[in-house]
Order: structure tokens, then sequence, then C-alpha cells
């Protein structure tokens, strides 16, 4: 009878170890094909500590086609900042291309206007840059994507290093000033459609229209050219009056509106790095019959350049 009893009481606890080894395997190598975000939807982000009292709507949509090594796309929205609508209109093209899409909502009360937005909310005054007008780095709104691009992969099993993005409008605005100001951002591609008006890699113009009293104001420039950066912009976006352009003196020295501006950055851009003698890796692209459209733009840019 003794026997039997030390003989239960071993395979109890052989059961036990196995069981407790079992756990332990799980949480060190997680099912991947049990993805916690899936379709389309949203969530809300407030794991990055420095930002966490400024909770973020994540909206995303994750084709079925979708596997662990798919590309994955942020998109800045515009001004109107209505990403739940960006995204709806980009499932098809998203199930097209196997894509997962990704669209961080800057809200109005996290990000309160240009400064918020448009300009990363580095400056408390954007348009006056001083050394006590600035923001920290952790509290920039550029500093929320690589945080959220993880929570993308720890949510989806996805193990892609690096992810593209698309901005329009103010988005673009944000786009090309992340790829600046963020330059150790683990980008592959960005796209920057439809800006009203851009930063400038020029030490002689103060920012926000140059870098001068800037945080890369002294940085290596060759770096950020030799990026991919793609300037997008509808032929018909043309209006030098169009609803919500900054027109000023220091905008209009780019030109008097979106396709004269972005011509402008583009081919400064390019001088700057050739006379330096810089690899140089931005293109320029321009749609015939396009005004300011979100969608024939995105859609160009996930057809053609990712």
């Amino acid at each position: 009878m003794k026997k039997n009893i030390n003989s239960f009481s071993y395979c109890i606890s052989f059961f036990l170890l196995f069981a407790l080894n079992a756990c332990d395997n799980n949480e060190i190598i997680p099912d991947r094909t049990k993805n916690q975000l899936v379709g389309r939807g949203s969530f809300v982000f407030d794991s990055f500590a420095p930002l966490s009292n400024k909770p973020t709507n994540v909206h995303y949509y994750i084709p079925d086609s979708t596997n662990e090594n798919s590309q994955i796309l942020i998109v800045f929205h515009g001004g109107g900042r209505d990403p739940s609508q960006n995204r709806d209109s980009l499932i098809a093209k998203a199930n097209q291309h196997g894509t997962i899409i990704v669209f961080p909502e800057f809200s109005e009360i996290n990000f309160p206007g240009g400064d918020g937005y448009n300009l990363g909310n580095m400056f408390i005054d954007g348009d006056n840059p001083s050394s006590s007008s600035s923001i920290n780095e952790d509290q920039w709104a550029f500093s929320l994507v690589e945080p959220i691009f993880d929570q993308i992969k720890r949510l989806t099993g996805n193990i892609s290093s690096t992810y593209n993005v698309f901005g329009f409008s103010a988005g673009a605005q944000f786009t090309h000033r992340f790829l600046f100001f963020k330059p150790e951002a683990r980008l592959n591609k960005a796209v920057a459609a439809a800006s009203g008006w851009y930063t400038l890699l020029d030490d002689q113009i103060d920012f926000p229209y140059g870098i001068k009293k800037s945080p890369i104001e002294t940085f290596d420039l060759s770096s950020l050219y030799s990026k991919s950066l793609t300037i997008l912009i509808g032929e018909s976006d043309n209006n030098p009056n169009a609803p919500g352009l900054r027109r000023n003196s220091f905008a209009d020295a780019q030109g008097t509106d979106r396709l004269s501006r972005a011509k402008f950055f583009y081919e400064q851009s390019h001088q700057k790095a050739l006379s330096s003698t810089y690899n140089f890796y931005w293109d320029y692209v321009s749609l015939p019959n396009v005004g300011h459209s979100f969608l024939l733009s995105v859609e160009n840019a996930m057809d053609n350049i990712f």
C-alpha cells in the first residue's frame, strides 16, 4: 500500500513539473497564430510612459492574408483629423496588397493646432522657436510613432524590422519633419503627399521654415538625403487660395500653392545635396488631373511606391 502511494505521489509531481515547464515555454515563445488584432478596429494606446497622460486612439485594418512578415503602413491624417474615415476608404487597397494599415489619431485635445501636430509638438510656439519654449523630446508628437509600431508588432505577431509611412496635407508636414527630427526611426519608405508647406534643410533659415534654431541645426544632413522620401503632389493642387493654406512671406518664398511648393522643396533639396556631394534618394511624383485628394494620393503610393 505504501509503495502505491509513493508511486501516485511521484506521478503527480511529474505531472505538475511538466505543466509548469509547459507554462514557462508558452511565456517565452508566444503563439503567433493567435493575433490579438484582426480585421477592422481601434485601440487606445497609452503605454508610452512620457505621453501616457495623452491616450491616443489607434485605428487599424488587418487583412486576412497578412502574415508575420507583412508590411506595415502608418498613415498620418490631414488637418481634419479623421483617421477612421481614412482607414475605411483603404480597406480594399489593404486587402489587395496584404498590408497592415495603422492610423494614429493626433487629437486636437492632445496635440492642439499646427504646433501640436504639423510641427510635432517640438515647441510651445513653433513659429517662434527658442530654448525657453522647447519641449522635451519624449513629449513630441513624433515620439509616439515608434512605440505605436512596437505595439502593433506585439499585437499582430509581426516581425518586420521597419515600417512605411504616408502623410497627407497636414500629415505630409508631419511626415517629412518626422523623418528629419527622428533620424534614428526604423523607416523603410516615407511619402509626403500634398503638404501645405515645408521645413527646408537650410541652416540659414529659422525653424519652422528651415532648421536654424531647431534640434538638427548642426546635424549631418547627408544621412537625411539618403533616406527614401517621396514628395507626392496632384498637378491640379495649385489653388493659391485653398482653405487652410498658409500664406505669408516665409511660406510664399517656397511658392504660392501646394504644387509650386512641392516642386521648390524637392528641387532645392536636390541642389543642396548635389552641391554638398551627398547621395540623394528622394523622389518627386506628380499626379495628372488630381487635386487635393487623400484617396487618389494614397492609392498611388500603395500601388507604385510601397
